[in-house]
């Protein structure tokens, strides 16, 4: 919202919101930093961000909607998806003909407004509000999808035929199973639960065979959640129809089986990858949701900053060596490998991957899905593509001894390589190299960057605030190094360089309607190791991990934990939650 800052400064003293003194103080401090008086008034807590907002909404004319305790008919809400609500702070409360009222935290969200009205084709009129008022009309995406969902799910399922007795439908054959996979109930319970999935924008779905029911749960955030249980009768047509979408062997039920089918859903295309275990009450599944055409993500969107940031972008400015990602699975280590070819991918370039699975496809990317079980393997795919004439190559997954070889080979011959590998911090990634029989001349040779990463859930903005005292931070002290972060704070211009660390804020979680567990999506801490010359002395002396963490923190790398700490000083996540994902 474009507003002159004379007009605003006089609104402002107008207003009577803050004394003349504290305003001609704030003025003086706005143009020392050259800044809006609006915005230091709310960074020095004179005013809220919601009465700033309902000055600009009244200086513009923008009219101010209250939608505290107001019903909204679903049909109209749903028009703005769940996900893009929460992510844009809009939600849609009146449609009127052909136009249709949103209201937002933000009306110069242009993209927002821009994305509904092509997707319901009506005139949008955009109307300011507040962020208890936002946080209503979110409560009733949940309370609307729970009733939604829940009563589909539990009309169909009575609806479902029972199962014969005798082993929960162990002694049913391939046309009798063929026969209830395509039963009505059955095909609109798992439309309804992959629907509800997507826009709960889960991760995975787990449908699990207990005793006496089936459980469904949700991975959402990272953290799993009990969604609903089923009758137990209900279990065998649910798998023999998720195995009939994924082109599985229906009488199969003694080993694991793997497939994939894909799905559209409000335009969006979602792959769902599907894993099939028998387990002592039944067969498991597990379907993991992989958004396809993702694009958009921005390395500093995934939580990269400052010299960080600086080392990555200096390593993809290079014509040849290696860019490795380490972490545990779930970790976002191919999210990270994809932004960084979507900011490579430019038509002077030629990019191959050889993956397992392809997660994300993208454009002008030739991608290679591997199949082992007729021998086409990350080491022999890897073969062919240094022959497809690649300028970058991306390898899914440096896993065995072979790949790590032609991985390496590829560097040293003209190709950037990017891949991903298992180890718990990035100075653990040259260890598991040596382990796999690579030469350390060769590591010294080829690898420029190594980035290891975890996913941390952020907090929502209505959360607590608290300091540490001396004892407390004694106790972080034993396990993060506070001058570390302190001065990469400085560094960044997060903080005054006369900070104390007893007067920083940290945020805790508050429950709300808006999240139950007042966390709502998650973001990366890293550490990006860049190999040094003081580094490739370390590895040719075939230095141990510790040495070379040593060493990289010498060279400036800021440690997992510390970039954790870093984001906690900026409000976006909690002590606790780096503390749950980072191990010592």
């Amino acid at each position: 919202m474009f507003i002159e800052e004379k007009q605003l400064r006089e609104f402002i003293a107008d207003s009577g919101l803050v004394s003349k003194s504290d305003l001609e103080k704030t003025v003086k401090q706005a143009d020392d930093k050259k800044e809006s008086v609006g915005s230091v008034l709310v960074a020095n807590g004179k005013i809220s961000d919601d009465e700033l907002r309902k000055l600009q909404a009244y200086i513009l004319g923008i009219p101010f909607v209250n939608l505290k305790d107001q019903r909204l008919n679903f049909d109209v809400l749903s028009l703005v998806p769940e996900p893009i609500a929460r992510a844009h702070n809009i939600v849609a409360f009146r449609k009127d003909g052909d136009s249709l009222e949103v209201a937002m935290l933000d009306t110069d969200d242009l993209a927002a407004i821009d994305f509904i009205k092509k997707k319901v084709n009506l005139k949008i009129l955009p109307r300011l509000t507040d962020r208890e008022s936002l946080k209503s009309a979110l409560l009733q995406y949940q309370k609307s999808l729970k009733a939604e969902f829940g009563g589909i799910i539990q009309k169909e399922t009575a609806a479902l035929k029972n199962v014969p007795e005798g082993g929960a439908g162990n002694d049913l054959n391939s046309a009798d199973l063929k026969k209830m996979a395509e039963d009505l109930p059955v095909v609109r319970i798992i439309d309804t639960l992959l629907k509800h999935a997507i826009l709960q924008n889960a991760s995975d779905i787990h449908i699990e065979p207990m005793e006496g029911e089936m459980l469904i749960r949700y991975r959402i955030d990272g953290i799993l959640h009990d969604s609903m249980s089923l009758p137990k009768n209900a279990a065998p047509s649910i798998v023999a129809r998720i195995k009939v979408l994924a082109n599985l062997k229906l009488d199969e039920k003694r080993l694991p089986q793997d497939g994939r089918f894909k799905v559209e859903m409000n335009g969006e295309k979602v792959s769902f990858r599907v894993s099939v275990l028998p387990t002592f009450f039944g067969e498991k599944v597990v379907m993991r949701l992989l958004r396809e055409g993702v694009s958009g993500f921005t390395l500093e969107g995934l939580g990269f900053h400052g010299d960080s940031l600086e080392k990555i972008h200096a390593g993809m400015k290079q014509r040849t060596g290696m860019i490795l990602t380490t972490g545990p699975t779930g970790s976002g280590k191919t999210t990270t490998l994809y932004t960084i070819l979507d900011i490579l991918n430019t038509p002077e370039v030629n990019i191959s991957t050889i993956e397992d699975p392809i997660e994300y496809q993208m454009p002008r990317v030739n991608q290679t899905q591997v199949k082992p079980e007729i021998g086409f393997t990350f080491g022999a795919g890897l073969r062919t593509l240094v022959r497809q004439d690649p300028d970058i190559i991306m390898v899914g997954e440096i896993r065995d001894n072979e790949t790590a070889s032609l991985a390496v080979n590829a560097a040293l011959t003209g190709h950037l390589v990017l891949s991903t590998l298992h180890t718990n911090s990035a100075a653990g990634a040259i260890p598991r190299l040596l382990d796999m029989e690579v030469p350390s001349f060769l590591i010294v040779s080829t690898v420029n960057v190594i980035i290891a990463q975890r996913l941390v859930r952020k907090l929502v903005q209505n959360k607590e605030k608290y300091f540490l005292n001396k004892g407390a931070l004694a106790t972080l002290g034993k396990s993060v190094d506070l001058a570390r972060v302190r001065a990469a704070l400085i560094a960044e211009k997060v903080i005054p360089a006369d900070f104390q660390w007893e007067k920083i804020p940290f945020y805790k979680p508050v429950p709300s309607a808006e999240s139950k567990d007042g966390y709502h999506s998650r973001v990366g801490i890293h550490e990006v190791l860049k190999v040094t010359t003081s580094i490739k002395e370390l590895i040719l002396r075939n230095a141990n991990a510790g040495d070379i963490e040593v060493q990289a923190r010498k060279d400036g790398m800021l440690t997992m934990l510390e970039d954790g700490i870093f984001k906690c000083v900026q409000g976006v996540t909690t002590i606790e939650e780096v503390f749950r994902v980072v191990s010592e």
